[in-house]
């Protein structure tokens, strides 16, 4: 079957969250992450396979889903795991505070980059525990999180280092040096390493590859909760497959005592997705990342030559993080919206003057979006 990215399917009318925010308004959404294109066809395939066989009882891990995550890890990032190490969950999201809940005590505290994902900060700070930022600056074109500055600031507190990479919202890509400093620091402050790695399989740099943090040494593997998933991947978000790796014992079972009637089974059509995208997917994903490398560069080309806008090209992921901090508006979000286009505010991030911006979408769409801006900075400067 062709793939075609350029196919147009209709959201707005559905249970889209992505579509239903601005509902009935004519603002083009940019902003949650999730893309517009259809999911590999081997998925929609054995989804209604196994829709047609009509009972959905409690289900179990698939082995075949088990051992081709095992394989996959050791043929795309050099990652030796186990099977057991392997934690199933219904989403990320709850990943990060199964991760804070299980190694922060109340009166503890984590250590993130910032800005970040919202739900890393909403995590940290669940049932009143503290965190603290690691600024996140510019070097070389690329956002990278300065942990050296985060030094003074730490009072031996803190007992968690929540890592995101690719970076979200910057979309870097970590080198294995970037990493090792960050391992050096998690060793010297004898900190558990959880690693939000949901984009790693959307690496825009052709030569560049994902580095797993657990997969640096023996020490990281033992001190890491790694979070992936295919949902970013292959557009499954809204299935709900996620995993856990986690190589220590004790760090494991702490995971798996503190998700005990909290965090409940993922879903059985979720592990069917799950499984069909990871051994049926590659071509369609190779194909994606084609169509978003060129969606890549018309938004830095373009959003680039906007006056008071600047951002940096993503190396990772298909989002991008704009700066609108020279334009001269109190709230860049609520600025664009008035202008038709919906991205997601910076202030949910940590940084007000910025927005992050989902390119994961049909061309022709990203087009309209980016003229809608261009109106609306020319209107501005009128």
């Amino acid at each position: 079957m062709a793939l075609n990215f350029d196919l147009w399917v209709d959201r707005s009318h559905s249970d889209s969250v992505k579509w239903n925010k601005y509902h009935h308004q004519d603002v083009i959404p940019l902003w949650v992450a999730d893309t517009d294109f259809t999911s590999p066809p081997q998925v929609i395939k054995e989804l209604q396979q196994r829709v047609a066989e009509g009972v959905f009882g409690y289900g179990i891990t698939p082995p075949e889903l088990i051992d081709i995550v095992v394989k996959r890890l050791a043929d795309l990032y050099d990652w030796a795991i186990q099977p057991e190490w392997i934690v199933w969950l219904p989403g990320l999201v709850c990943g990060l505070n199964v991760a804070v809940r299980a190694n922060v005590a109340p009166h503890e505290s984590s250590l993130m980059p910032m800005p970040i994902y919202p739900p890393f900060m909403q995590a940290a700070q669940s049932e009143g525990r503290a965190f603290k930022s690691i600024p996140v600056t510019q070097q070389q074109q690329r956002w990278v999180a300065d942990f050296a500055a985060a030094e003074s600031q730490l009072d031996g507190s803190e007992k968690l280092l929540m890592l995101c990479n690719p970076y979200n919202p910057g979309g870097t890509v970590y080198r294995r040096d970037e990493l090792l400093q960050q391992h050096e620091f998690a060793r010297r402050h004898n900190l558990v390493v959880c690693s939000d790695e949901i984009h790693c399989d959307l690496i825009l740099e052709p030569d560049l590859k994902h580095v797993p943090f657990a997969s640096l040494n023996a020490d990281a593997e033992q001190r890491s909760i790694t979070l992936m998933a295919p949902s970013k991947t292959f557009n499954l978000a809204g299935l709900g497959a996620s995993m856990a790796i986690i190589p220590n014992p004790e760090l494991r079972r702490k995971f798996f005592d503190t998700s005990k009637g909290i965090v409940p089974h993922v879903n059985i059509l979720a592990y069917v997705a799950a499984t069909a995208a990871y051994r049926d997917g590659e071509a369609w994903l190779n194909a994606q990342l084609d169509y978003l490398r060129e969606n890549r560069d018309l938004v830095a080309t373009r959003i680039n030559a906007m006056p008071g806008l600047r951002m940096l090209v993503p190396e990772g992921t298909y989002l991008g993080w704009i700066d609108a901090s020279a334009l001269p508006v109190d709230d860049p979000y609520r600025f664009f919206v008035e202008a038709g286009v919906g991205f997601s505010g910076g202030a949910e991030f940590g940084a007000p003057k910025c927005v992050r911006i989902n390119f994961g979408c049909q061309r022709a769409l990203l087009g309209k979006a980016l003229d809608r801006m261009e109106a609306a900075l020319d209107k501005l400067r009128r």
